[in-house]
């Protein structure tokens, strides 16, 4: 009669976690044979099951240079939106409405953050920023020559 197995299952924990209805019987041996496919002296304890390698460890031993992806998504709040800026250009230096479109930019940017469309709202962030800095260095310059006209007023030339 053979006994039962002794000591852990073997095989990977996808083979062991299977219930047992769904594992695969091991065939009923003849003692001859069943000594002849005995586990090794090395082991806690003997068994008349015939030593099944475990179908996951043989893919494991065939795969070559197996590789890993691992994805990485940036963080949102990586992504800059230059909302105070354009408001403070759309407020002060809303030079020929390029202040307005900045802000519309902005809000796009935050718009597309909250929907995880990081391509988008980096794209949009660019052209906020562009606009940005065109609006503000224009109506510095705007500002500037007013200055220098209401100091030195035309008449004087």
């Amino acid at each position: 009669t053979p006994r039962p197995p002794q000591g852990p299952p073997q095989g990977c924990f996808a083979c062991i976690a299977k219930p047992p209805a769904l594992r695969q019987a091991s065939p009923v041996l003849s003692p001859s044979s069943a000594v002849y496919l005995m586990e090794s002296k090395s082991c806690k304890g003997d068994s008349l099951r015939p030593v099944v390698p475990c179908k996951h460890s043989v893919e494991k031993k065939t795969m070559t240079n197996p590789t890993t992806v691992i994805e990485i998504y940036p963080d949102t709040t990586e992504v800059n939106d230059y909302y105070l800026w354009s408001i403070f250009n759309f407020v002060y230096l809303n030079f020929c409405c390029l202040g307005f479109i900045a802000l519309a930019y902005s809000l796009k940017v935050r718009d597309k953050k909250l929907l995880n469309d990081l391509n988008g709202a980096v794209e949009d962030a660019k052209t906020a920023r562009l606009f940005n800095i065109t609006s503000s260095a224009l109506a510095t310059f705007c500002i500037i020559l007013i200055f220098i006209f209401l100091r030195y007023p035309l008449t004087d030339y």
